[in-house]
């Protein structure tokens, strides 16, 4: 006599509960990447210690297309990008294609001694603040000719912003002899500001992320995108997973970073 059809269906969910309980472990973190089959490595990069300095120092020789990763993702039969046993700690993943696209997360490290870390989708501060901001940065000299400040987060009490900004210097340098072209080059950091008796003023101290100086006929080929999604993940005493679909195309107008024109 057949079992009854909804105790098979019991069953099979338990058996499932079982597979994956025991298949994902502590420091697990699992990624279910959707919109591109041209994904050609999947990495995690813990990037600050845990007083939010620079674990590895940023490497002048760093290739757009080779970033230092902590960890590499396996792909497992269903198509999900796999990290196994990675050690405690905030991380950010980075996506690499074959069609010349980097998706990259990222989260504020503390810029002053005994400040937190901000998450990626800290809420932005009140829009005349953020207007003064981007215009102090728009208005301000630069070895860069090209400053976009890409994302900005406010404190709950209105004195720090902390800004994610990409510089790229795409006019002629010193360097371009090196690559038989204009050389160009390309950064990103975390500046701040904090309210001081009423007006807003830049700190001196930032956080640097990478530097990658290219050949700029190939800088320009490349794009370069930045995800919150991907950023600040927290690995600790359970599995993590994260999801995560790549657009169909990259807008120059709505990307958050470097898209070719």
């Amino acid at each position: 006599m057949n079992p009854n059809p909804f105790r098979r269906s019991i069953l099979k969910l338990f058996a499932l509960s079982c597979v994956l309980t025991t298949s994902a472990r502590a420091g697990d973190l699992v990624l279910t990447l959707g919109g591109s089959d041209a994904v050609a490595m999947v990495g995690a990069l813990r990037r600050w210690d845990d007083d939010g300095n620079p674990r590895v120092p940023v490497d002048a020789k760093a290739r757009i297309d080779q970033p230092r990763v902590d960890a590499k993702a396996v792909r497992d039969a269903d198509g999900r990008w796999v990290f196994r046993g990675l050690p405690p700690g905030r991380y950010d993943l980075v996506v690499i294609t074959s069609t010349k696209v980097r998706v990259e997360g990222f989260h504020y490290p503390p810029i002053k001694e005994f400040d937190p870390f901000w998450p990626a989708d800290a809420p932005e501060p009140e829009a005349d603040t953020r207007a003064w901001i981007v215009g102090d940065i728009a208005k301000s000299r630069h070895y860069e000719n090209k400053v976009s400040p890409l994302f900005l987060a406010g404190d709950e009490k209105g004195k720090e912003v902390r800004v994610f900004v990409q510089l790229v210097r795409d006019e002629p340098t010193s360097f371009d002899g090196e690559f038989g072209a204009r050389a160009a080059t390309i950064r990103h950091e975390v500046w701040q500001y904090t309210n001081r008796y009423g007006g807003w003023v830049k700190d001196r101290s930032t956080r640097v992320f990478d530097r990658v100086l290219m050949a700029g006929p190939e800088l320009a080929k490349w794009t370069w995108a930045w995800e919150p999604k991907l950023g600040g993940i927290v690995v600790a005493d359970a599995p993590v997973a994260v999801a995560f679909t790549l657009p169909a195309r990259f807008d120059a107008r709505t990307t958050r970073g470097w898209v070719p024109k």
